[in-house]
């Protein structure tokens, strides 16, 4: 009786575990090129749009990004310039959020101790990385912060016997990542604090096709509310326009997918709900329930 009463219980607390996992959609994540702002490795022939120290903190942060599985990452060179030929209209861009680096900071040294018999060396890095994340459904920036990383290595030498290492060049990949390890659990919470947002593309023949597919998780039998626009209002005291809140007008049923890449992917569904105008679906907006 026992052991009947422990494997109900386990059962139990499995089916809890499971009931309590929330599904996740990916978010589209758009990584520009770092910048470096320090004047390490600028020589005369320095190449701004090569630098292989912003393309390293790049790598990194990607390979962090991805290692969370919640996002879909969408490398674009020249963003700066894709912000700008987008105007308002960030949305062009394909993501939902855009993140903006650069290398702040970057020295290293080495430090020698003389003993009778030893000597002892220790090579350091000291980096420093900052971060901005824009929401590209409204151009904000909402998160921005900076951090700085340090790595460090020690060779010894007893005799004449032992390590004489040269330059440890590692300690650089190090050195940036313990400084966008600070960052990265921040820009994950970022982007995953808000719903999963997407829109109505077309609609023919009561079929409703939507933005996203297999690759953000959305599968058939998802559901999601169909919104439509709240006014925009300038506020007197920034100048800015805000949209305000929208209004639920009814719910979206993936029926299928199709398409081969995040960008091109799109879902098949069927509605119920409110009737609205097919010829003014930038008016309206679909959100995870």
């Amino acid at each position: 009786m026992k052991k009947i009463t422990l494997i109900m219980i386990a059962m139990m607390l499995c089916f809890t575990s499971f009931a309590q996992t929330e599904k996740t959609l990916k978010r589209k994540v758009a990584i520009g090129r770092f910048t470096n702002e320090t004047q390490y490795g600028k020589g005369i022939f320095y190449d701004a749009g090569n630098d292989p120290m912003g393309k390293q903190a790049l790598d990194i942060l990607s390979a962090k990004l991805a290692a969370s599985e919640k996002f879909i990452l969408l490398e674009r060179d020249g963003l700066d310039e894709l912000i700008l030929e987008s105007g308002s209209d960030m949305q062009k861009i394909g993501a939902d959020y855009i993140i903006l680096g650069s290398v702040t900071k970057f020295g290293r040294k080495t430090e020698g101790n003389n003993a009778v018999f030893s000597e002892t060396k220790t090579q350091t890095v000291e980096a420093g990385v900052s971060i901005r994340l824009v929401d590209v459904s409204t151009g904000l920036i909402i998160y921005s912060d900076e951090a700085s990383g340090y790595a460090e290595t020690t060779s010894k030498t007893t005799l004449g016997l032992g390590g004489t290492a040269n330059f440890d060049a590692t300690l650089s990949d190090k050195a940036i990542s313990a400084a966008l390890s600070q960052l990265v659990e921040n820009i994950i919470n970022k982007c995953m604090d808000k719903p999963w947002k997407g829109y109505v593309l077309s609609v023919e023949d009561g079929t409703y096709v939507i933005s996203g597919g297999k690759s953000q998780g959305i599968a058939a039998g998802d559901t999601f509310g169909l919104y439509k626009k709240g006014k925009v209002v300038k506020n007197p005291q920034t100048g800015m326009n805000v949209e305000l809140p929208g209004t639920k007008i009814g719910t979206l049923t993936v029926t299928s997918s199709y398409g081969d890449t995040p960008e091109s992917e799109i879902s098949f569904c069927t509605y119920e709900g409110e009737e609205f105008s097919a010829n003014e679906l930038s008016n309206y907006y679909i959100l995870e329930k």
